[in-house]
């Protein structure tokens, strides 16, 4: 296996908790537009999709696609002064995220169906603004599971496929990640199960962040072997 020089993660259901804020915001936007809300299992089916690509699965492609996620997006950055939506941090990724920029072998990049003021917002959160080497939003690109995100990143830090991987929560994430060519690993604890992370193609799935830091460290050891 090779060495992991740049890491990829997803931002909703891996870095971040953000299932409250998305659920609320998608059922105030189809409630404002006099639709039937999704329920809340379908509303985070559709988590790591472009605002388009979901509001197209959610109503349908002859729904109000265009309204739904021009309010959406306004609707979402609103909420985020409600106190009782707030988007933690997953336990783990703070200390996960600090490791890996602290490595001169690593970097670390974002690949995400968030805007790029959705990202600006987490990096005033965290100030992680310095930590990450490349970020692509859906604002720039077609929405996932095309490999356009991965492309760009790889391209912006100059890694090849082969030493690169994709950490994320969605089936969506790991199919992206098999069409560039990056090693997929899957995270427990988001949006869709472990079995549908599977048939997307995971390579890996694991249970919590410290997982992460065991796994990458032994790829980087088994490329370091193989070559002494």
């Amino acid at each position: 296996m090779s060495a992991t020089r740049l890491v990829i993660f997803d931002v909703d259901g891996t870095l971040v908790d953000s299932q409250n804020l998305i659920v609320e915001a998608q059922r105030r936007t189809f409630v404002a537009h006099g639709l039937t809300p999704p329920d809340r299992r379908t509303s985070l089916s559709v988590v790591g999709l472009s605002l388009d690509e979901a509001f197209a699965v959610l109503a349908g492609p002859d729904g109000p696609v265009a309204s739904l996620s021009a309010y959406y997006k306004g609707l979402f950055h609103d909420l985020r002064s409600d106190p009782s939506l707030t988007e933690p941090l997953f336990p783990g990724a703070p200390e996960i995220v600090a490791a890996l920029a602290a490595r001169t072998d690593t970097m670390l990049g974002i690949a995400t169906g968030k805007s790029r003021r959705g990202v600006r917002h987490l990096f005033e959160r965290t100030g992680w603004a310095q930590a990450f080497a490349t970020v692509q939003t859906a604002d720039d690109h077609p929405s996932k599971p095309a490999p356009d995100m991965i492309h760009a990143a790889l391209a912006e830090t100059g890694v090849a496929p082969q030493d690169a991987c994709m950490i994320g929560d969605t089936s969506f994430d790991m199919a992206m990640a098999k069409a560039a060519g990056v090693r997929a690993i899957g995270v427990s604890w988001g949006y869709h199960e472990p079995a549908a992370l599977r048939a997307a193609g995971a390579d890996a799935i694991i249970s919590e962040f410290a997982e992460l830091d065991r796994l990458l460290e032994s790829s980087i050891l088994a490329k370091q072997e193989s070559s002494s």
